[in-house]
């Protein structure tokens, strides 16, 4: 069921989804700007399973692999890997966790923050958003604080279920419990929004063609 309402979702641009659930009367939905997709010509869709980490200095080296390796685990299959690692230093997905989560059926992640090994990425094409790429992992740094539990990406509550939705024009967040209603009316103005094409195309004046379809 989360399959098939992932692959609506994901032939749903982010501009239309957007419009929609502004106008559903919701708000602080858009993640920052600053997050760019590996493969800006791929959509990615799906519901969040949330991690959040902290910084820890001088951390065991076993621990800290042995906590990553834990997460990699528990992910579960048809989810998108959502990251608050409240760290700017180091990268927060990489080679061998791609290829870990995209076996086991993930979708795709975003890290609010920097990943790395993005060559080997782009060769699996595992779908991954970023502030960025460093080489340096989290060994010895990193340990995560919660799985499972709301996140904050900017200005955005992600809780584990809600949906994201990304595309090259940027990511939004779909309440678990407003998808389906979100979905349908997104499809319904992506139908109205041809028909006002299919009128400009034909000449038709962009006023007279918002007028007559309410929709521009």
């Amino acid at each position: 069921m989360a399959t098939a309402i992932s692959e609506r979702l994901e032939r749903c641009y982010t501009g239309v989804a957007h419009d929609v659930m502004r106008a559903m009367g919701l708000r602080d939905f858009t993640l920052p700007a600053e997050l760019r997709p590996l493969m800006p010509e791929r959509p990615l869709a799906g519901p969040a399973f949330t991690i959040e980490g902290k910084v820890v200095p001088g951390a065991d080296a076993h621990e800290t692999l042995l906590a990553w390796t834990g997460l990699l685990s528990t992910a579960p299959s048809g989810s998108i890997w959502v990251s608050q690692p409240n760290d700017r230093v180091v990268a927060h997905m990489g080679e061998l966790s791609a290829e870990t989560l995209k076996n086991k059926g993930v979708r795709g992640c975003v890290a609010d923050g920097y990943i790395r090994d993005t060559n080997f990425l782009l060769a699996i094409g595992f779908q991954a958003w970023s502030r960025g790429f460093v080489p340096r992992d989290i060994v010895g740094h990193w340990l995560p604080a919660s799985v499972g539990e709301p996140i904050r990406i900017g200005d955005v509550t992600i809780a584990s279920g809600d949906f994201l939705l990304g595309d090259r024009d940027g990511l939004l967040r779909v309440p678990q419990a407003l998808v389906d209603d979100v979905i349908e009316k997104a499809e319904t103005a992506m139908a109205t929004e041809s028909l006002v094409r299919k009128a400009i195309l034909a000449g038709t004046d962009p006023q007279e063609a918002y007028l007559r379809y309410g929709k521009f």
